[in-house]
């Protein structure tokens, strides 16, 4: 008998993938938990039946919300993480030796456990003497902030939900108040294409553009994600995510990466017209 796992991207539309066999499954605090197993994806991590990564694909999300802003900010020391209990963040970051400090505040322990017992490949690198990890709700943690990080990555699941409050006007003013007065915060920004996706987007970019006096959107290519199309957050005090690249001294670091690259993180701020359109109607 065939086992297969699917997620609706809209009522109409669903994304489905064949599983080999269920690894773990638990009902935390927050959210239900699922780890599968399939041939063409890897391991599948799930959370309220929405998937979040797998083993084939996350290369993708890891590196563009990380080496982006890392790329772009010579001096980024302290960072806060928001979401990624699953260690993929952390384990990009941890790849920079000039990082000082990585604050990962993650609101379900449980994520963090199944990521080490069957995800290792991301949670490898969350036990590094750098990395600190809070198990709290990120809106209180941020709050307590005042100019302590220059760079703040929210890796949040998408804008319903839990993770509903990391999308407020509130929410990225206090990441504003946050950085200090270089800083750089990027988020996950969801698909443009469907339109519930596009509507949470655009209220988002809203949000942010209200906030912050530089404010980019950019895109990859993931296949399991809605659409197979995502966007990111490019947001900063002072930084603008291309004129400010030092694409030669990114290079000198000799960092080996299988999606991003500095000419390639020229053309993901390059947007269709569709999705242009759409920003600058909020704008």
């Amino acid at each position: 008998m065939e086992m297969w796992f699917s997620e609706f991207h809209t009522p109409d539309v669903k994304h489905s993938i064949r599983v080999n066999r269920q690894l773990y499954s638990v009902q935390s605090q927050y959210q239900r938990i699922d780890i599968f197993d399939t041939p063409e994806f890897g391991r599948v991590l799930t959370l309220d039946g929405n998937v979040m990564l797998t083993e084939r694909d996350e290369f993708i999300y890891d590196e563009m919300i990380t080496h982006v802003p890392m790329a772009v900010h010579p001096g980024i020391r302290d960072i806060l993480v928001i979401g990624a209990g699953d260690g993929g963040v952390v384990r990009e970051l941890t790849r920079y030796d000039r990082v000082e400090r990585i604050d990962l505040v993650e609101m379900d322990p449980q994520v963090v456990e199944a990521c080490r017992a069957y995800l290792p490949g991301n949670a490898c690198r969350l036990d590094d003497r750098r990395v600190h990890i809070f198990f709290e709700n990120a809106l209180k943690f941020i709050r307590r902030c005042e100019a302590t990080y220059d760079l703040i990555i929210v890796d949040s699941t998408d804008p319903f939900g839990p993770s509903e409050g990391l999308f407020t006007r509130e929410f990225y003013g206090n990441c504003y108040n946050a950085l200090r007065e270089d800083g750089i915060m990027v988020n996950q920004q969801g698909s443009p294409f469907y339109s519930e996706d596009a509507k949470a987007m655009q209220r988002s970019h809203k949000r942010i553009v209200s906030t912050f006096p530089i404010a980019r959107v950019y895109q990859a290519h993931i296949p399991t994600y809605a659409a197979g199309y995502w966007l990111f957050g490019f947001s900063s005090k002072k930084y603008h995510p291309t004129d400010d690249l030092d694409a030669v001294a990114w290079n000198k670091l000799n960092l080996r990466t299988r999606y991003y690259t500095t000419r390639l993180h020229v053309g993901a701020f390059c947007l269709p017209a569709f999705l242009e359109e759409m920003l600058q109607e909020v704008e």
